[in-house]
């Protein structure tokens, strides 16, 4: 095994309307990350603002990727020496509606941003009424200790395409901010899922989510091969992974999957 690796973190937390009290969560959280060895901590989707069910705060409380939250976010990650990734509530453009924005800052400030593709019109939910989508696009990727982190947002889980550009995209890591709703058989979706994403594109998942009773919680991080290596339970914790940068090209000399396959990925308008 390499010597070399990079500390990951999955910070389970349940934001709230109070955006001063999210970043206070978020801080004490990245500081408990931080002293386990992280240096990339992934927050929950919705992390500066949520509400539940959805209303026309969202709209009123969404910001813009240079706006205060993610400034805050900045000064948090040059305290504690981390790349920082949580959920945003972006301004969206129709004048009502937000975008659903997962953002990744450093000490320098942005690094990357992701606006969820698919919205979640499913399990009797209608998030399109109140988020509108991203437009497929390159996606925005970070390095970090010899690894390339990309981004992804909840219900594009169900979507392997999404993991897919991702992988294309030279990504080591898929972080996926989520608020993964609880019901009948979700966190065996959520797990099943997430290790799927690991498997088929040979990297490592890392996923964030709320905990209960909303979310189903169980935060994780899994290998090239589908194994679980760290994971939060249904509490407001952090779990810490190191990460062996050398395993996604050792997984993929033995499963060359990405290399033999004879079908690419277009996005559809």
């Amino acid at each position: 095994m390499s010597a070399e690796t990079v500390g990951v973190a999955v910070a389970q937390f349940g934001p709230t309307a109070d955006t001063r009290a999210n970043l206070a969560q978020i801080e004490v959280l990245v500081r408990r990350a931080q002293g386990r060895g992280a240096q990339v901590v992934l927050f929950p989707e919705y992390a500066s603002y949520f509400v539940d069910p959805f209303d026309e705060s969202l709209f009123r409380n969404a910001q813009d990727v240079d706006g205060a939250f993610v400034q805050e976010l900045t000064g948090i990650a040059a305290r504690y020496g981390v790349h920082l990734v949580a959920g945003l509530l972006e301004r969206g453009t129709d004048g009502r509606r937000v975008h659903n924005t997962v953002v990744a800052v450093d000490a320098s400030g942005l690094r990357a941003r992701y606006r969820k593709l698919h919205l979640y019109d499913a399990f009797g939910q209608r998030e399109s009424d109140w988020v509108e989508p991203g437009e497929p696009a390159e996606p925005e990727t970070f390095d970090v200790g010899g690894l390339r982190f990309a981004l992804m947002t909840c219900y594009d889980l169900r979507f392997p395409e999404v993991g897919r550009v991702l992988a294309d995209a030279g990504a080591d890591v898929i972080l996926v901010a989520a608020e993964w709703v609880r019901g009948a058989l979700k966190e065996h979706h959520w797990r099943t899922l997430l290790t799927a994403r690991a498997i088929e594109n040979t990297l490592f998942v890392a996923a964030a989510d709320h905990p209960p009773p909303l979310g189903v919680g169980h935060s994780l991080i899994v290998d090239p091969q589908g194994v679980q290596i760290a994971a939060v339970g249904t509490a407001t914790d952090v779990a810490v992974a190191h990460l062996d940068i050398d395993a996604v090209a050792r997984v993929r000399r033995v499963n060359p999957a990405l290399a033999l396959r004879r079908y690419t990925v277009q996005p559809r308008r």
